[in-house]
């Protein structure tokens, strides 16, 4: 969430900010926005001068009961004043509410080293690592390749519909190596601290971090007790929610600053609006799990560890032998509550084209603001925590670029060396 005194103290600063996101519609309705703020001002004035009045009169209440004098009259006005203060009160805490309200549905501002654009066109290539491989056979896609190995729609869709998909025998131990071998890889080389989460999580967690109220079409949610009217909980479509909002209410040492957090969990997304888009296969599923980095940190910092973490999630597609590069967002392809933010992108022999299988970004203060999360400066004094997030990685996507970039023409997998430790030695998976 952005700090209100941000649009009080310069507006036309803010709106140019949100205009770089290129959206279809205004974020911010500024007449609604300058109206309200007129009216609160108007009110708390109004409310100043009314306790002014009414301390101005308890006073003279005071003098005239100290000479035995009668004070029906004041006393009257007084409680006249009260009636007041409270209908100010209550039309307040209306205006408040919607205030609250605009402010839960803007984005984060990007970062000044963002680049302008509307979509992915406009992203910006910072660098790439590895050679896509030449096969001397025709490559084919992960779907035909992992049919023989386990790898099965069909019964993902007749259990829960379509992209759902059910994984058995060498896929599905691959599936749990590649998670394995990257929550080792994130708690013992880069320092994380395992998580294990809820998958199921509260509204109010998910304001915390943004998914609600913007995206709530997207969630799947819960309910107890056959209440189907009202979401009761919500299933989470990336862990950072549950870690990130590990924190949330607190005041934090600034000597715990950074903390590392890291979980392998399944994620639910309804994905609304995609339809059309992947279809086939495990690019974009319903169910997928991932290996998800958050770290806490000092304002100061916040820069810093984006780079830090970006460099945790290209190790884990360097030890995958898996080629890639690193794309920087521009202010229209970002999500909601990022400031900056990197994609990691995989190379698809089958589609000939990089795909995303990490984002690493730095949501600032928006996120610690709506939790709210802070730590103890070295004044004393309370300030908002930086919070940041990244995919260390998609599984189902590297499962995906496993399988595709190392193919054999028999049908055959190889099992990239750094795996075979998790699938009991084996350099091969065959049908």
């Amino acid at each position: 969430m952005l700090d209100i005194s941000q649009l009080r103290k310069d507006l036309d600063r803010v709106i140019a900010a949100l205009e770089r996101r290129r959206s279809p519609q205004p974020y911010l309705d500024v007449e609604r926005f300058r109206s309200l703020e007129s009216e609160r001002k108007r009110l708390q004035s109004a409310t100043e001068e009314l306790q002014a009045r009414r301390n101005s009169l308890s006073k003279q209440i005071g003098g005239r009961k100290a000479k035995g004098e009668d004070a029906t009259e004041l006393l009257a006005e007084v409680g006249g004043i009260g009636e007041q203060m409270k209908a100010s009160a209550d039309s307040l805490e209306v205006i408040q509410a919607e205030l609250s309200a605009m402010l839960m549905g803007l984005p984060n501002l990007p970062h000044v080293d963002v680049p302008d654009g509307a979509d992915e066109t406009a992203n910006r290539e910072i660098r790439r690592w590895g050679e896509p491989r030449q096969f001397d056979f025709e490559a084919r896609d992960h779907v035909d390749i992992g049919a023989p190995l386990g790898l099965d729609f069909d019964t993902g869709a007749k259990l829960s519909g379509s992209r759902f998909s059910f994984l058995r025998g060498p896929v599905a131990r691959l599936h749990r190596a590649l998670a394995q071998f990257m929550l080792d890889k994130q708690t013992d080389a880069h320092g994380y601290t395992e998580c294990y989460t809820p998958y199921i999580v509260n509204r109010e967690v998910l304001e915390g971090t943004g998914q609600l109220p913007k995206f709530e079409e997207e969630m799947f949610w819960v309910s107890r007790g056959g209440d189907e009217q009202h979401a009761v909980q919500y299933l989470i479509s990336t862990s950072e929610i549950s870690l990130t909002n590990s924190v949330r209410e607190q005041v934090l040492a600034e000597g715990v600053l950074p903390i590392k957090l890291t979980a392998h969990s399944p994620c639910f997304r309804s994905e609304a609006g995609s339809a059309g888009r992947d279809t086939r296969g495990m690019i974009r599923q319903h169910q997928f799990d991932k290996v998800e980095m958050v770290q806490i940190t000092h304002p100061d910092k916040s820069y810093e560890a984006l780079e830090e973490m970006l460099g945790h999630a290209e190790a884990i597609l360097q030890a995958l032998e898996l080629p890639y590069r690193v794309v920087l967002l521009c202010a229209g392809d970002m999500g909601f509550g990022s400031a900056k933010t990197y994609d990691l992108e995989v190379w698809l022999p089958a589609q000939q084209t990089y795909r995303e299988i990490s984002s690493v970004s730095n949501c600032e203060a928006f996120q610690a603001r709506r939790m709210p999360t802070r730590f103890k400066n070295a004044q004393g004094k309370n300030e908002l925590v930086h919070t940041l997030n990244g995919s260390g990685l998609a599984v189902g996507r590297a499962l995906v670029a496993v399988l595709e970039n190392f193919q054999n023409a028999d049908g055959s997998v190889t099992v990239p060396e750094v795996l075979r430790p998790y699938v009991g030695g084996q350099a091969l998976l065959k049908p």
